[in-house]
């Protein structure tokens, strides 16, 4: 099976300049925990929910964009990767979510989550989150 076959293809994506506030809001309405950030369609970051708490919320500031707290050069999957590359990736690099990408622009995401409610193999995404929960 392929990243492909289990991946969000119907994503969101929001600028550098995107403020805090409207990134939470679209995660709040999406129902998601990340949202990718580009620049013409090509991945340059990830907001996540904990990068909104950890750099703003816990610094007393909501104000800024996503620039002022996303992860630059995210790992990112392409959607022929095998679902065990991209499992061994994402405990490689202690990531929850990974952005799928063709040809450099944001295609799609893939959530650790996504492994084991698409029926792939509960018990491997199971080690995986084991293995990204140790940090």
């Amino acid at each position: 099976m392929k990243l492909k076959d289990i991946m969000t293809s119907s994503i969101e994506t929001c600028e550098p300049s995107t403020p805090i506030q409207e990134i939470a809001g679209l995660m709040k309405s999406l129902e998601v925990g990340s949202i990718p950030v580009s620049v013409n369609g090509e991945l340059i970051g990830i907001v996540s929910d904990r990068d909104i708490v950890t750099r703003c919320v816990a610094e007393g500031n909501i104000e800024g964009s996503a620039r002022d707290v996303m992860s630059s050069n995210p790992i990112s999957g392409q959607p022929d990767m095998s679902i065990e590359d991209a499992q061994r990736l994402m405990s490689q690099h202690q990531v929850r979510r990974l952005p799928v990408l063709e040809n450099g622009n944001v295609i799609g995401i893939v959530s650790l989550g996504d492994l084991a409610v698409k029926d792939y193999d509960n018990k491997k995404a199971g080690d995986a989150l084991t293995e990204i929960s140790k940090s």
